[in-house]
């Protein structure tokens, strides 16, 4: 990809307003029903690697029910691009980091959806620091309450609607595998994500529902501009063994795999992380 120049936006980002836009419409992707007939709620499913899940869900098949927190015009493509496939797509926005919407939003996409066969919980926030002391009691819990805690909400109200054969997918990251010097709570959340992935993954495996893991690397959605500071956008992705970040294209597959069972059966627990060749083993 043309690496990006120096740019920032207000939070949470909107795809219109970066440069270059994003890969994320999976425009080249041939499904071939994978996830026919199912019911899929994707969180934080309207723009990057949320999108490109989304409409490579639609491809293979699937409904599809996306969160949102208030990125309206970002959302309404999305459904637009999952409509186009002659698909459903039904969008709620809101914070999931209020306990009540959480639960809540479980409960409309399964309504109507008619049922939920997978969850695809993506959403997250970061916002980093030089100095640890910059951390503040309300930061921590933002960040806690966004990228943990409404993981157990949601699952929890989910397991109502799952049952044997459904797929949990949930994003972890590279810096909840090798932690960040300024992404400090941000990486311990994701950190926590991923094992709470791997605990989930053996607690429900009697009930035949598969969970795993995706940790992306540094992939270019509208978090980065929303989040980092123009030095740290300026030639994004660089530090990859690749050279460059990823496309949220590029990570959507992952999503893929993992929630269909006629590829990933016998998987529950693991992590797949599309990290331009950084390699971790384990």
């Amino acid at each position: 990809m043309t690496e990006p120049p120096a740019q920032s936006q207000p939070y949470p980002g909107r795809t219109a307003d970066m440069a270059p836009e994003p890969h994320d419409e999976m425009r080249g992707y041939q499904g071939s029903g994978l996830l026919a007939g199912k019911r899929a709620l994707i969180t934080g499913g309207d723009s990057g690697i949320g999108r490109a899940v989304s409409v490579a869900f639609a491809k293979e098949g699937a409904d599809v029910a996306l969160t949102y927190l208030s990125e309206d015009d970002d959302a309404r493509h999305t459904a637009g691009l999952v409509e186009a496939e002659g698909r459903r797509c039904f969008t709620f926005g809101g914070d999931l980091a209020e306990e009540r919407h959480a639960r809540e939003v479980v409960h409309h996409a399964a309504r109507d959806l008619g049922g939920l066969d997978v969850l695809v919980l993506h959403h997250g926030t970061q916002e980093p620091v030089k100095d640890l002391r910059e951390i503040d009691g309300h930061q921590l819990r933002r960040t806690f309450d966004v990228n943990v805690l409404s993981l157990f909400w949601i699952v929890q109200e989910a397991l109502d609607h799952l049952g044997d054969g459904s797929a949990i997918v949930i994003t972890g990251s590279i810096n909840g595998l090798r932690g960040n010097k300024t992404l400090i709570d941000y990486s311990a959340s994701k950190g926590a994500a991923m094992v709470l992935a791997q605990s989930l993954a053996q607690n429900l495996m009697d009930d035949g529902i598969r969970v795993n893991c995706v940790a992306p690397g540094p992939v270019w959605t509208p978090l980065i501009p929303a989040t980092l500071g123009e030095e740290k956008v300026e030639g994004f992705g660089q530090q990859s063994p690749m050279g460059r970040a990823g496309q949220p294209d590029e990570i959507a597959p992952s999503y893929v795999f993992f929630a269909s069972g006629r590829t990933s059966s016998y998987y529950s627990g693991q992590t797949l992380v599309p990290a331009g060749g950084e390699i971790h083993p384990g």
